[in-house]
């Protein structure tokens, strides 16, 4: 998708996200969970509600590897799922989207998917 034509949300500073957390936002009636990971400005966006329980609960997961793949742990049910393409690692058949993320003069932008 050419980010030029996607709709882009302003979300928050980009130092509102503390490094290793995750804060959720309502995007055009979507729960969006938009995490900060590392001390570097990475940024990446999943949907917020667990497939399993239909929770809005997905920006709440601890972050972190699961060897070279960057996750958040569901805090129900421990499903990982990948920050960069929302892929459930335990069950694919319960995977999320994952969105497109800038940070632009120190706020964070999404754009749904």
């Amino acid at each position: 998708m050419n980010t030029q034509t996607q709709n882009w949300t302003a979300v928050c500073a980009a130092n509102e996200i503390l490094p290793d957390t995750g804060v959720c936002a309502l995007i055009e009636g979507v729960h969006v969970a938009i995490f900060h990971v590392g001390q570097v400005q990475q940024f990446f966006a999943i949907d917020n509600v667990d497939p399993k329980s239909q929770a809005s609960v997905l920006s709440r997961g601890l972050v972190g590897n699961l060897g070279d793949r960057l996750v958040v742990a569901s805090p129900l049910y421990k499903n990982h799922f990948d920050l960069r393409n929302g892929e459930c690692l335990e069950a694919p058949e319960h995977s999320v989207r994952a969105h497109t993320v800038r940070v632009t003069q120190g706020h964070v932008h999404v754009a749904l998917r």
